[in-house]
């Protein structure tokens, strides 16, 4: 198997190349082409230096070298970082004290022998599909840069489509890990809720915050997720649930999988370009059966009514306090959010319920599902409305139609990048989301893979 990360740690581990050359050439390219993206909100060249210099130090010795050793990660900028005062795309967090330790997935990366060069940059408070952020800019999409790289992970998914870094990690609290994958053109994971710690990362909504990786390959995707697993008792969410390797079962061949596609709402919701994407999926896996969830547009509906209640509860005080500092196309659903009734917020949770019944019934006949990532292609940034179905609606939010039912019930997703090469945009990518049953990241990833090998889905240099 091979993948960008993959090859860069076979070629640090047969001596082939050093992890110091590797990063050279990762801190030249930020330098020579970030300029253009705007997906660095800072870079750690010390730290990077360190690490490198480490893995160098230990294959001199003879060692071993972990499964990531020498490969150039960054990740978005609500991840602790040691030493560093971490943003989350925030101007309000900037006077907070430095990070004492890193965020838990940063620690397992480090141990697979991966090297932290920076933070990326996302919507304030990972609220937000767009990454048009007030404070830091716009984040610009690799493949075009006039248009949006998606959020709130923006920064996390131009820096791999960009070239500039082969592994990134982001969040996905109602679509910000799939929604910049698909626009971007690469993979994403969104894993089960409570599959990844959260330890040392900003909260935004804490039942509904997942954390998770992208990548240039799918076999690259696996291999991070498979050295970001595992329990973690600070987490309530993520205490019990052991390691589940995935890698070892694309590189010997996955088992057959049932896929079908969702229809009813994700396809009513789907442009032209979105629905190809299906088609192109679907044939690929073979997949002719379409299935619906009844309960998608109530679970999109109670994530806004729970991402509002929470997000809001959590910055009440500091928007009291610095309320101008906050950025405007946040701060104000932040305020609202804080005055949810707490009636309401009980109906949506159990409407959260009910759906998640509904999908585990699916589940029972077949192992993926696949849906658009994204209704649409990359907008131009500063668009305010988009039409869909006949209607006019807010842009910046509707990227979010086809990810937010399913994060709101916690299932597994994994974002495959295909090109439609439609009449209109066809110069853009637009992902498929391959839905699994809870704990079955493993299914997401085999699907990825399988229309990576089918020439389905596909990473394109920039």
């Amino acid at each position: 198997m091979s993948g960008p990360a993959i090859d860069i740690a076979r070629q640090v581990a047969s001596g082939e190349r050093t992890a110091v050359a590797v990063l050279d050439a990762t801190l030249a390219g930020v330098r020579a082409r970030d300029p253009h993206y705007n997906s660095f909100t800072l870079v750690t060249e010390t730290r990077a230096r360190q690490e490198a210099a480490a893995i160098d130090a230990r294959r001199a010795r003879g060692e071993a070298l972990p499964p990531l050793a020498g490969v150039p990660y960054a990740v978005k900028n609500l991840f602790d970082i040691a030493g560093e005062v971490t943003l989350a795309g925030g101007k309000v967090n900037a006077s907070n004290p430095p990070a004492r330790h890193d965020a838990r997935l940063v620690t397992r990366l480090r141990d697979a022998g991966a090297v932290l060069i920076g933070a990326l940059n996302m919507d304030e408070h990972a609220y937000g599909f767009t990454t048009e952020n007030s404070h830091y800019g716009a984040c610009h999409n690799p493949h075009d840069v006039t248009r949006i790289a998606g959020g709130s992970s923006g920064g996390s998914a131009a820096a791999v489509a960009g070239g500039l870094v082969p592994l990134t990690l982001g969040s996905d609290t109602n679509g910000s890990i799939r929604v910049p994958a698909s626009l971007c053109g690469i993979f994403g994971l969104k894993p089960t809720y409570g599959r990844l710690p959260r330890t040392g990362s900003f909260p935004f909504v804490g039942s509904l915050d997942h954390l998770g990786p992208f990548a240039a390959s799918a076999s690259d995707l696996a291999a991070a997720y498979d050295a970001l697993q595992g329990p973690d008792a600070d987490d309530a969410a993520c205490a019990q649930r052991a390691a589940e390797p995935v890698l070892p079962t694309l590189a010997h061949g996955a088992r057959k999988l049932r896929v079908a596609v969702l229809g009813g709402y994700f396809h009513d919701w789907a442009g032209p370009q979105a629905r190809r994407a299906v088609e192109i999926a679907a044939r690929a896996l073979d997949a002719t059966a379409i299935v619906e969830l009844p309960g998608a547009t109530q679970a999109r509906a109670a994530a806004f009514i729970i991402t509002a209640a929470e997000g809001g509860a959590l910055h009440r005080g500091k928007l009291i306090t610095h309320y101008d500092d906050y950025e405007p196309n946040s701060r104000d659903r932040l305020v609202a959010g804080s005055l949810v009734p707490a009636a309401w917020v009980q109906q949506a949770q159990r409407i959260r319920h009910r759906v998640y019944r509904e999908a585990l019934a699916l589940f029972d006949q077949y192992d993926v599902l696949i849906a658009p990532a994204t209704p649409v292609s990359a907008t131009p940034i500063g668009t305010d409305w988009l039409t869909l179905a006949g209607k006019e609606l807010p842009a910046r939010a509707s990227m979010g139609l086809l990810t937010q039912p399913i994060s709101c019930i916690g299932l597994p997703v994994c974002t495959a990048p295909t090109w439609p090469e439609t009449e209109q945009d066809g110069h853009l990518p637009l992902g498929v989301q391959l839905i699994g049953a809870p704990w079955r990241e493993a299914d997401c990833l085999s699907a990825a893979y399988a229309l990576e090998q089918a020439g389905a889905a596909r990473v394109r240099p920039v």
